[in-house]
């Protein structure tokens, strides 16, 4: 069979069943239940880690409702003979996801829960006609299978189901709960009174969890997935043998993401071993625990260009399933002075931050380091090593796709973040030829702007393009005019007159006149001018950076 790879399938049997490649992750169900024999694991993780699939990989294997040898044939799994005759497709599973259940209002979240159960119901209608199960419980199925059920029903579902398929079957019920915490993230991220919900959503989810993992008798195991672990709202207090697995922990760090040698199997499988610096370089670096993984979605996304486009260049597919809501959150709180910090980890380096895995979604923002704990629980930022441990822990940018999510995201926010009169000083100055005020006033920018790539030239291109862009000017970035390419032309047609600017990088602030000197030459050798037919006025400057200074000179 051709090599083939399945983007965005999260269901296991599907992706089995059409071929497409599956990196082994079944060991994690032996793990699971012979050796840490938790009565609930939760395990969180970024978005796009494989945490639904993993899900509906434990729901194919253990549901007794299910055939499903054929598809774990040849799989890890399958050299634990005595493991899978004991426990293969023997339990009825209660696999739930909750990434649906989310809205702008509670009424419509809590609207969006109510189908989430709904729909498990409709799955399994059988379970209510069985005779086993006693009249009042058939009644609430019927109206939790039609979207009738009160408040305190709702609440109690997955108890009640958990409890009429123990009957039917005979054994304890297997609880999956998948992205538990997105109805509260998403509730969470209303600000205004009359729209913020999450403590009615809370109470929903609290008394969803509570009821169905607390005391229950007709509970085998539960596992749970999400992003954070949610502490302080006691949602898994009083839980019997809980046990939680972040991105801080070791234990079953290497099932979640794609290991070093897994990336190299998959792609000598997909006969692209010769793509593995690219891949390592762009999607490798996050460290989980003590295992060093890549972002499986970047990954399958970027070989599945590569078999439509043998020269596909990676680009950033992460960006497009994440929001970077949580860093303008942390861009916009000036009270924390973190500008340094970001600087730091853009050009390579690690910061130092004190972390905790164990946050809730009504405080995130309530302190820097609380912040800093939520850019490394979502993947935005990663542990420097895996020796790093304990609540202390050195972080590090993970690769160059996250980078440049940084680069396109957190420089403009910066740069949108300074106070609009200083851009608008230095272009009075720049129109007026002042160029010791122009000088100063990009020197003030740059310092109150973020820096990347170690100053390179096309950081200060960027920088100076961004600033005019933001004022409201046509700008022409390297494009070409008389015998060459000036860095920026900056056009204002409503009053006939054009800036040309070139920009050098000075190797020392002894040499900023001499290279303000040389851009000029090069404006006036390649006769950068000609062809702004119609203007009145064309000035034309050559300013000089280094580091976060600037000298700015008129020709």
């Amino acid at each position: 069979m051709a090599f083939a790879v399945a983007v965005g399938k999260s269901d296991f049997p599907s992706l089995r069943q059409e071929g497409a490649y599956y990196v082994d992750k079944t060991d994690l169900l032996y793990e699971l239940v012979h050796e840490v024999k938790n009565e609930v694991s939760l395990f969180t993780r970024p978005r796009r880690f494989g945490k639904t699939l993993m899900m509906s990989m434990i729901d194919s294997f253990f549901n007794v409702r299910k055939d499903s040898r054929a598809i774990f044939e040849g799989l890890d799994i399958m050299k634990h003979p005595d493991f899978c005759k004991e426990w293969m497709n023997s339990r009825p599973v209660l696999f739930l996801s909750l990434k649906d259940a989310k809205g702008d209002t509670f009424d419509l979240a809590y609207d969006k829960l109510r189908n989430c159960i709904a729909d498990f119901c409709k799955k399994i209608p059988d379970i209510a006609d069985n005779s086993l199960n006693n009249e009042d419980d058939r009644k609430i199925f019927a109206r939790l299978m039609s979207n009738t059920a009160s408040d305190a029903e709702l609440q109690g579902s997955l108890k009640t189901l958990m409890r009429m398929m123990s009957a039917v079957y005979g054994k304890k019920v297997i609880l999956l709960i998948d992205e538990y915490d997105v109805p509260l993230a998403k509730a969470s991220e209303k600000d205004t009174a009359e729209n913020h919900f999450y403590n009615k959503m809370l109470d929903v989810i609290r008394g969803l969890m509570s009821l169905s993992l607390k005391d229950n008798e007709f509970l085998e195991f539960a596992v749970v997935t999400g992003c954070m672990r949610i502490s302080k709202e006691s949602i898994f207090t009083g839980t019997n043998n809980f046990a939680s697995y972040s991105v801080l922990d070791e234990e079953f760090s290497e099932y979640f993401g794609f290991t070093d040698g897994e990336v190299r199997a998959l792609l000598a499988a997909a006969d692209r071993s010769d793509k593995e610096a690219v891949v390592r370089e762009w999607y490798d670096g996050y460290v989980f625990g003590t295992s060093h993984v890549y972002c499986p979605w970047d990954v399958i996304n970027y070989l599945a260009s590569l078999r439509t486009n043998p020269n596909a260049r990676p680009k950033t597919f992460w960006k497009d399933s994440s929001h970077n809501g949580i860093l303008r959150t942390f861009v916009g709180r000036t009270e924390f002075k973190i500008k340094g910090k970001f600087e730091t980890l853009m050009n390579g380096g690690t910061v130092t931050q004190t972390i905790t895995d164990m946050l809730t979604y009504d405080t995130l923002h309530a302190s820097e380091d609380n912040l800093w704990s939520v850019l490394l629980m979502t993947g935005y930022v990663t542990k420097s090593g895996p020796e790093d441990d304990g609540d202390t822990v050195a972080l590090r940018i993970p690769n160059k796709e996250v980078a440049t999510i940084f680069q396109d995201t957190v420089v403009s926010l910066f740069r949108d973040t300074i106070d609009n009169s200083k851009q608008k000083s230095m272009m009075e100055a720049l129109w007026n030829g002042d160029e010791d005020a122009a000088g100063k006033t990009v020197s003030d920018l740059l310092w109150k702007t973020i820096s990347y790539n170690d100053y390179h030239e096309d950081y200060y291109h960027a920088f100076l393009a961004g600033v005019f862009t933001g004022l409201g000017y046509e700008v022409e970035s390297n494009k070409e005019k008389g015998l060459g390419r000036p860095d920026i032309i900056l056009l204002d047609d409503d009053n006939r007159r054009a800036i040309i600017i070139e920009a050098k990088k000075s190797a020392n602030r002894a040499d900023m006149e001499k290279d303000c000197g040389r851009a000029l030459e090069q404006v006036d050798m390649r006769k950068y001018a000609e062809g702004l037919y119609g203007y009145t006025q064309v000035l034309c400057y050559g300013i000089a950076f280094f580091q976060k200074e600037a000298l700015v000179r008129k020709g």
